[in-house]
C-alpha cells in the first residue's frame, strides 16, 4: 500500500438510499463499510469524517433566513453523529473494531476527541468515526477533515464523491467539462474549483496534505487509492 495511514472524508450523501433525496440508509452504510473493511485488513489505519447532509444542510438552512447560522450549524453537527453511529454499526458488523470519536463532548454517544488516544486506536488497528464538525458554527466538515487529518498526521485525505475527480465545470450538466488528473491547491483556490472550502484547502496547502478526489461508490476504488493507482484527480503542494 501505498499510504499508511488516511482520512477518509465522506458526505452525507455516502449514506443515502440511491433514489433518496434525503434519509439514512443502514443498507449504504454496509456498502461503505465493506469497503473501509478491505483497506482496513490490508494494515492501513484509516479515519473517517462524515457529513450530515443527508439529514439537514446548516449553510442552506441559514440562507432561507428562517434560522440563524449558528443554531444551524449546530444542528448539522449533531446530524452528523447520526450518521457516524450509523457507520459505526456498520464497520462493527463487518467484524471491524470501530470507535466513534466527537469534538464536542458527548459521554452517552461517543468518545471524546483526544488526540493520544485516537493515535493509540489507530496503532490498535481500530477505525475511527469522526463526528461532531470541528464543534463550532461557520465551519464545514471539509474543514473537520483538514483538521483531524492534520492532526493525526495522515498523509493523505481521499474525497469520497459521486463523480470520478474534479471538473472545470459540473459534468452533469455541461458535457464539455474538463477532468483534471491534477491540481495544485493554489489553482483550486484562484479558480473556485468545488473540491473542499476554501479554509480547508488552505489548511491542506500549509500542511502539504494532498487530496484525492474519486469515485467512493464504485466497488473497490477506495482500496486502489490507497494502493497508489492513478484514479481521480490529485490536489497537492
Amino acid at each position: 500500500m501505498k499510504y499508511k495511514r488516511v482520512l477518509l472524508k465522506l458526505s452525507g450523501e455516502a449514506l443515502l438510499s440511491e433514489d433518496a433525496d434525503a434519509g439514512l440508509s443502514l443498507e449504504a452504510a454496509g456498502e461503505i463499510a465493506a469497503e473501509i473493511k478491505a483497506v482496513a485488513k490490508s494494515g492501513v489505519e484509516i479515519a473517517v469524517v462524515i457529513g450530515g447532509g443527508n439529514i439537514f444542510r446548516g449553510a442552506h438552512a441559514s440562507a432561507s433566513g428562517a434560522i440563524e447560522r449558528a443554531q444551524a450549524d449546530s444542528i448539522g453537527m449533531l446530524a452528523t453523529v447520526i450518521n457516524g453511529l450509523a457507520l459505526q454499526s456498520a464497520l462493527e458488523r463487518t467484524g471491524l473494531d470501530a470507535r466513534l470519536m466527537t469534538q464536542t463532548p458527548m459521554p452517552s454517544f461517543a468518545e471524546p476527541f483526544i488526540r493520544r488516544r485516537a493515535l493509540a486506536h489507530l496503532a490498535d488497528g481500530k477505525v475511527l468515526v469522526f463526528a461532531g464538525g470541528t464543534g463550532s458554527p461557520y465551519f464545514s466538515t471539509d474543514t473537520a477533515a483538514a483538521l483531524k487529518a492534520v492532526e493525526i498526521s495522515a498523509q493523505a485525505i481521499l474525497k469520497g464523491t459521486k463523480v470520478d475527480g474534479v471538473y472545470s465545470a459540473d459534468p452533469m450538466k455541461d458535457p464539455a467539462a474538463k477532468r483534471y488528473e491534477s491540481l495544485k491547491f493554489i489553482d483550486v483556490l484562484t479558480q473556485r474549483l468545488k473540491v473542499m472550502d476554501a479554509t480547508a484547502i488552505s489548511m491542506c496547502m500549509d500542511h502539504n496534505l494532498p487530496v484525492i478526489v474519486f469515485d467512493v461508490f464504485k466497488e473497490g476504488n477506495l482500496k486502489k487509492v490507497v494502493a497508489g493507482e492513478k484514479l481521480g484527480t490529485v490536489v497537492y503542494g
